[in-house]
């Protein structure tokens, strides 16, 4: 069976890149549950906001979407997307690093290295999805 170019067409439609954005923000953040329930077990202390769900749902879901938003500019106006995506991306979680940083003091090191492998797995789990519904060829 083929490909057509109407296949392709709808695999990039507004719906399917929705659905692949929420299917991005909904498994980053169980993961992100994971590495919470492992920080608190292994001692970052239980009251460590940043490991709430509430704070990390809000901040997958804000990372994802402007992710996403970011991806589809990128993929649009640039020659070479995917040279510039491949040294933007892990620019922009080292960044996102910097404020965790600042939490020694409140988290630990159990919770500060949660917050920090949060930003990777969640920046994973994004550029796999935005790869499948917002292709760069």
């Amino acid at each position: 069976m083929s490909v057509t170019s109407e296949a392709v067409a709808a695999r990039r439609g507004p719906l399917v890149v929705a659905g692949g954005v929420l299917a991005a923000i909904v498994v980053g953040s169980l993961a992100d549950a994971v590495l919470a329930l492992l920080a608190l077990a292994v001692g970052a202390p239980d009251d460590f906001q940043p490991l709430m769900p509430g704070s990390y749902i809000f901040l997958t879901t804000v990372g994802v979407v402007a992710g996403a938003i970011g991806w589809a500019i990128i993929r649009k106006v640039s020659k070479g997307p995917e040279a510039l995506l491949r040294w933007l991306v892990p620019t922009v979680v080292a960044v996102s690093f910097v404020p965790d940083f600042l939490l020694f003091g409140e988290g630990g090191a159990a919770g500060v290295v949660a917050l920090l492998l949060m930003h990777v797995v969640v920046a994973v789990v994004a550029v796999v999805a935005y790869r499948k519904v917002m292709p760069l060829s």
